[in-house]
């Protein structure tokens, strides 16, 4: 079903279209994608999140994206789209959200702009994190998440408050498989070899953003609020 529709001047409690983030493992798509999502009071939509939550469930999906994940690899069409289109669809994302991870191929990205026509979004605004190799890999070997809340950290750039625990619920930090450093080396070459044309592809349609992604967290932030806010 199509998301209602308000006549009244947006808002930023009114972002009606999909908001999709760009860029490499390590980028900090994840923790961008959260405080944008709070920002509208939307859903963040983290594919990998999402997968995560299968294998702890023991869903069929969850069951087939286990090992593809482990391994650093890209989990297939077959399965993400079918897992996407079910989570858009959902009443909580008829005022629009927030991918984090998704989509990763240019066909993807095709079947993502027909889905939101057919749903009646606006067009979606695409933000693209550009960042050195080098910050990247620091960044991922360094990262870690909650096991409580999923609150992302890092040992290196955002540290917590008490070792290995979680400022916001004590929860323990656990190191993501794909985050090891032996994983890190195909998880950037697969960004590269399947996902960073979608730069291409949505530059041409004149939808992405280029956002300095190595500057602080906060001056990202900001700069994602001025993109978003300014899309027509």
């Amino acid at each position: 079903m199509a998301p209602a529709r308000q006549s009244s001047p947006r808002t930023k409690d009114q972002l009606h279209r999909a908001v999709i983030f760009l860029g490499p493992p390590g980028a900090g798509k994840g923790t961008q994608a959260k405080e944008l999502a709070r920002h509208y009071g939307v859903p963040h939509l983290s594919t990998g999140d999402l997968f995560r939550e299968h294998v702890v469930q023991g869903t069929p999906l969850g069951l087939a994206a286990k090992p593809i994940m482990e391994r650093g690899e890209l989990v297939p069409d077959s399965i993400v789209l079918k897992m996407v289109e079910t989570r858009i669809t959902q009443p909580d994302c008829a005022k629009g959200f927030v991918f984090d991870g998704f989509p990763r191929t240019v066909a993807q990205a095709q079947w993502l702009g027909e889905l939101l026509k057919q749903q009646g979004y606006k067009r979606p605004v695409v933000v693209h994190f550009a960042i050195e190799p080098a910050l990247l890999i620091r960044r991922l070997t360094g990262r870690r998440m909650c096991k409580v809340g999923g609150e992302i950290y890092n040992v290196f750039e955002r540290p917590t408050k008490v070792a290995g625990r979680c400022d916001n619920d004590g929860g323990e930090l656990e190191q993501r498989p794909d985050d090891r450093e032996e994983v890190i080396g195909p998880r950037l070459a697969a960004y590269e070899k399947q996902t960073a044309p979608l730069v291409a592809y949505y530059r041409r349609l004149g939808l992405l953003h280029d956002v300095d992604a190595a500057r602080a967290v906060t001056e990202v932030f900001e700069r994602v609020l001025e993109v978003v806010g300014g899309a027509r």
